[in-house]
């Protein structure tokens, strides 16, 4: 299996090499079953915990209206909401109970450090943190959510792990 993926635009990719095990096939695997779920980019597995990765890029050469991408616009925010929860059932199906760690990826043209962790505070509200302490009895859905860079992922002690760089060969870029 490969351990090195692609993010869809084709231009980024993310290694995951040093992962107990890794994927990019929930959108595959949710499509096949005719289930519309919504899903993170790509799911992580090392020795501690589980990582849910969404990767939104709107930086790149050819992105279309890459001014218009705004995570904290309601119809983007509610998908990153989504793909949290509808991812957890690819989880729980395969029976992958490690504590689960949800970062959000973004780049785009007015982002910076304060409005990532503007977005990762939003989205501590909506997440299930609050439900697993009033009825989870020590079990949790989720450990912790951040919202990082390309730069701060890579930085990163436990995601640097897994470096997300630009696709070798760019020649057409």
């Amino acid at each position: 299996m490969a351990k090195v993926f692609i993010e869809e635009n084709g231009l980024y990719c993310i290694d995951c090499s040093q992962a107990k095990w890794a994927t990019d096939q929930v959108h595959h695997e949710y499509h096949s079953a005719g289930v519309h779920l919504s899903d993170v980019d790509f799911l992580i597995e090392d020795l501690d915990s589980l990582l849910m990765v969404e990767y939104k890029n709107a930086n790149i050469k050819g992105a279309a209206k890459p001014d218009a991408y705004d995570p904290n616009q309601e119809k983007n925010y509610t998908k990153l909401v989504k793909k949290f929860y509808d991812s957890l059932h690819y989880l729980n199906l395969l029976h992958k109970v490690r504590p689960v760690q949800y970062i959000c990826v973004i780049e785009y043209p007015t982002s910076d450090l304060v409005t990532r962790r503007r977005l990762r505070n939003r989205l501590k509200k909506d997440l299930p943190f609050q439900l697993q302490e009033n009825i989870g009895k020590g079990r949790k859905l989720i450990e912790a959510v951040d919202v990082v860079s390309i730069e701060e992922w890579n930085r990163n002690q436990i995601y640097g792990k897994y470096p997300i760089s630009l696709v070798k060969n760019e020649s057409k870029y």
